[in-house]
């Protein structure tokens, strides 16, 4: 897509507005307008190296040629000594052609001075569109300082109804972190506290046995507990396999990791499944592929770091890996796959929400799949609530609208409560918002604009936000 579904809707409001103030009385209907905005809001100053294309969108192809006019104003930079533009700027105005064909267009912001700080805000404002029947509406200014973001529309990297993806999402930097939903299995808590955590999005479960000689456990001991030990069973008492979904560190499968090595149980590790390879109907997922099989663990305290042993099920010896903690994320990470470390996620305040697939609780049912899913960095800092739209509008809510006391932690307040997926028809819950406190007390509001591709596929999701003034 060119741009997000927030712009198409936008539009299309826009343009029923104008042709329901046209005079009833004439034949002739309207020319639809040529709606230009800035795709986003702001940039950040410090994260531009050298260059960054600004782009700016139409509302329809253009099919002639035309130009939008920029006004530029600055503070505490001077142009052509700290920055410059491609095109140039004349006379503070910075004018971009528009192309037949085009759907968009862009110009080039340079910056020649590393040395700018926070006190330098650059703005670009659209103050006239050379073009038939054009309208400036929207997003009608772009700001680049060393601020958080503004906001913007965005398009998480989910990669379509096997929704192979974990998407880490930092909205004051406007950046994403993707990585493939089961290229891990444990994470060792950065924290104070010395937990694990598991990869809920491929469905991981876990079970506590009596022994503490984890070359002594065969497939044989834990054969009648097997079938409970998984998500999806229906039934309630499983919960105990799995991690809290509100994302609350002391509440996860495995207990807290004992100096008392005796303490310390060896635990039936089910490694969940791959992601799912088929493709399925449109609206419709196919997460779960092939199961991924067992394996036996047991986690120790080694003075500041975690000692993972583990082995498939009737190994009579094991692996061993020193697993240092790391304060600068929730967690390091371990897969199985690859007997290795690797990166996941950001630093613990470098993300806000994180789209992916996680394992939830269902009353009466125990612990099930969900699909869709945006859970928020509990473990960094951040907190959100939701707000109805007849409540407050979506675009009306302002800084005075905050209650910092609605706040919640529970790393589901989004979850899956944007979409409807039940019934035939999957949907965009479109009365729904959020309010999003990052770890920097920066606070966004966040709204969905999509569920589905424009072909109807499930996970391309589109939200907008805005930073709350």
């Amino acid at each position: 897509m060119n741009f997000s579904n927030y712009y198409k809707s936008f539009f299309g409001v826009l343009v029923f507005l104008l042709l329901s103030c046209s005079n009833d009385d004439s034949l002739d209907m309207p020319l639809e307008p040529f709606v230009v905005a800035f795709e986003s809001l702001s940039a950040n100053l410090s994260q531009i190296n050298e260059a960054q294309d600004i782009s700016l969108v139409y509302s329809k192809a253009a099919i002639q040629t035309g130009s939008v006019t920029l006004l530029l104003d600055v503070t505490n930079a001077v142009y052509g000594v700290d920055f410059i533009t491609t095109p140039p700027i004349n006379s503070n105005n910075l004018i971009i052609p528009i192309l037949p064909t085009e759907i968009e267009t862009s110009f080039l912001f340079t910056k020649l001075n590393q040395a700018l700080d926070e006190t330098v805000e650059i703005r670009f404002s659209i103050v006239s569109v050379d073009y038939p029947n054009a309208v400036i509406q929207g997003n009608t200014q772009f700001t680049i300082n060393s601020s958080a973001s503004l906001g913007r529309g965005f398009e998480p990297s989910v990669g379509g109804p096997n929704q192979p993806n974990q998407v880490y999402i930092d909205l004051s930097t406007e950046s994403q972190t993707s990585i493939k939903r089961d290229s891990w299995d444990l994470g060792f808590y950065g924290g104070s506290d010395f937990r694990i955590g598991l990869n809920s999005s491929i469905y991981m479960a876990a079970a506590a046995l009596e022994s503490t000689d984890i070359d002594a456990v065969t497939q044989a001991d834990v054969l009648e507990i097997q079938d409970q030990v998984a998500v999806g069973t229906f039934d309630p008492a499983n919960i105990i396999y799995i991690d809290n979904p509100d994302g609350d560190i002391n509440k996860t499968a495995i207990a807290p990791i004992s100096s008392n090595d005796l303490e310390n149980k060896v635990y039936l590790l089910n490694l969940g499944y791959e992601v799912g390879t088929e493709t399925p109907a449109p609206g419709s997922i196919a997460i779960a592929g092939d199961a991924r099989g067992w394996k036996k663990i047991r986690i120790l305290k080694q003075d500041d770091a975690y000692l993972l042993q583990y082995a498939d099920l009737n190994q009579s010896t094991h692996q061993e890996v020193l697993i240092e903690k790391d304060s600068n994320f929730n967690f390091s990470f371990f897969s199985f796959d690859t007997n290795s470390k690797l990166a996941v996620e950001p630093q613990l305040e470098n993300w806000d929400v994180n789209f992916t697939v996680f394992t939830n609780v269902l009353t009466g049912a125990g612990s099930y799949g969900f699909s869709d899913g945006v859970l928020h960095n509990r473990k960094g800092g951040v907190k959100a609530y939701s707000i109805l739209t007849d409540e407050i509008a979506y675009d009306d809510f302002s800084i005075e609208n905050i209650n910092t006391s609605a706040f919640l932690l529970d790393q589901r307040t989004i979850g899956s409560s944007w979409r409807e997926v039940i019934t035939q028809d999957k949907v965009l819950v479109d009365n729904i918002y959020y309010i999003i406190q990052d770890p920097n007390d920066n606070i966004y509001k966040l709204k969905f604009t999509a569920l589905l591709s424009d072909s109807g596929e499930r996970g391309f999701p589109e939200f907008k936000y805005k930073l709350v003034q």
